[in-house]
């Protein structure tokens, strides 16, 4: 960590208000260069509308901003990146059909004699890459891109315009171990250059990897700041949520009844191969791979998104045929997506509209009084998942990531199914948000309902899972009953090892 006392980008004050609802209040944060500064709090604290207050998205309405002590305004993102402010957010934001070069330089390419120097470009970020010492074909077109390269293509065009502060939102939700590694390097690499740079991130793991000092913001205000060498992850959640979370994973003693659910040989010519498994009612069957292991993707055939397909689905012992979503729904499966921006909710849509948009026959078109029962419906479900929002009629687009994920839940329960496949339910979201599905998931089974549970968060998966199927490379490896898991089998499994890793090197 740096020994520079002086703040590269400080705020003070910083309020914001939409609409007469307080998103900021009075919040300050300082950052100094050659630091990394984690920016922590539930979905809903504020944290996106401070990023967006930072990079001249949005105009504070009160309150200042300084960058190494100088009084500075935005009325644009341009503004703010030729300030020095640049962020890299989960989702991002590029240009698909251009090339990496392109991508890092565009808007802003260099010209000789009137033309784009397209040598340049290429030689220039050739050059960035090389200081990243990262390897990245700079003529690949960047919808070729994995995940993790997106990620480096937009560091490395935070670097072209000499960054002072890089702000990293959530950069290892979608990365393997390696890739995350990777970035971990980076940021280090970066922080040993002087750039200071802010991480926000839901996983206090990498959290306590990478950065240096704290800053905790709840409902829109500052509540702390300090060293991360001076506080434990439990001290932090009860900042962060104002709470003690103690019941992470509240798993209900539920005995699993009858077998609702048996699929039989299911196999995808490129995907998942010989697929076999079961699923009884109130049972939450758990689903655990490496990145590339076919977890989601026998999900999605199952629920009828995928051609091609070979094998058996049974309900209730009875064979049924799903060739599409409706098909799936009609016969009471539904699947919340991990995907939720481009596949679970539509976004430029009201909260209420999208919960029970898989149900309008139900709710009725044109019918006097459907507003009434959408309220009705949706209110039920936002208030058992504790959505935070200023009102049912608030666009989706508005809301915090973990927030958006609710609503993609009450759309899916709202259709009253038998079985639900939850593909990464909590990817994103924060500790207090992903109690609160925890809980309702439990609850859920309580019921009667069947749960199909995907995550990549091991504890996620052993918390509440009643068995655990670990996949490998298309294929099942292995299935676990909760009493015999143990983090070192199910990894071993998951790697393709028969044995635990540590006998398998």
């Amino acid at each position: 960590m740096t020994t520079n006392t002086s703040p590269v980008l400080q705020l003070t004050g910083i309020c914001k208000r939409f609409a007469g609802i307080v998103a900021l209040n009075q919040v300050s944060l300082t950052v100094r260069a050659g630091e990394v500064m984690a920016l922590i709090g539930e979905n809903g604290a504020g944290k996106s509308t401070l990023v967006k207050t930072l990079t001249g998205i949005y105009q504070p309405d009160e309150g200042s901003i300084a960058l190494a002590g100088q009084a500075v305004s935005f009325s644009s993102a341009q503004d703010a990146m030729q300030a020095g402010i640049t962020a890299v957010h989960q989702e991002t934001v590029m240009f698909d059909e251009l090339t990496v070069a392109e991508n890092i330089y565009v808007g802003r390419q260099p010209c000789m004699r009137g033309c784009i120097d397209w040598k340049r470009i290429e030689s220039e970020a050739q050059k960035l890459f090389e200081r990243l010492e990262v390897t990245l074909p700079v003529r690949a077109r960047v919808k070729d891109l994995s995940v993790a390269q997106r990620h480096f293509v937009e560091i490395a065009r935070a670097l072209s315009q000499d960054a002072r502060v890089v702000i990293l939102d959530e950069p290892t939700a979608s990365l393997s171990q390696r890739e995350i590694q990777e970035l971990y390097r980076i940021i280090r690499q970066l922080r040993a250059a002087g750039t200071a740079v802010i991480f926000i991130s839901h996983k206090f793991d990498e959290i306590f990897a990478v950065a240096d000092r704290y800053t905790v913001l709840r409902d829109g205000q500052f509540i702390a700041e300090g060293a991360l060498a001076d506080i434990s992850e439990p001290e932090l959640v009860s900042l962060m949520v104002g709470r003690s979370v103690k019941d992470a994973y509240p798993k209900a003693a539920v005995t699993p009844g009858e077998v609702v659910l048996e699929v039989r040989n299911f196999c995808h010519p490129t995907e998942f191969d010989d697929v076999s498994f079961s699923l009884r009612q109130g049972e939450i069957l758990g689903f655990y791979g490496l990145v590339g292991a076919g977890r989601s993707e026998v999900m999605q055939a199952l629920f009828g998104l995928t051609s091609g397909v070979r094998g058996t689905v049974s309900l209730h012992g009875k064979q049924v045929y799903i060739a599409s979503p409706a098909d799936a729904v009609a016969h009471g499966i539904a699947y919340v997506p991990e995907d939720r921006q481009h596949q679970g909710a539509h976004l430029t849509l009201p909260i209420l509209h999208n919960i029970t948009l898989p149900i309008l026959s139900r709710v009725g078109f044109f019918l006097r009084g459907r507003r009434a029962q959408e309220t009705a419906v949706a209110r039920h479900y936002a208030e058992q998942l504790e959505l935070k929002a200023a009102h049912l009629t608030q666009n989706v687009s508005e809301l915090s990531g973990g927030n958006q994920q609710k609503v993609v839940l009450g759309k899916w329960l709202a259709t009253d199914p038998k079985v639900i496949i939850l593909d990464e339910p909590t990817k994103g979201i924060d500790i207090g948000s992903k109690a609160a599905v925890h809980r309702f998931i439990s609850e859920l089974v309580a019921k009667g309902l069947s749960v199909i549970l995907v995550s990549s968060e091991l504890p996620e998966v052993m918390g509440l899972a009643d068995r655990i199927v670990v996949m490998h490379q298309g294929r099942i490896e292995n299935v676990y009953a909760r009493a015999e898991a143990t983090p070192e089998l199910i990894v071993a499994a998951a790697s393709g090892c028969a044995q635990p890793l540590e006998e398998c090197a």
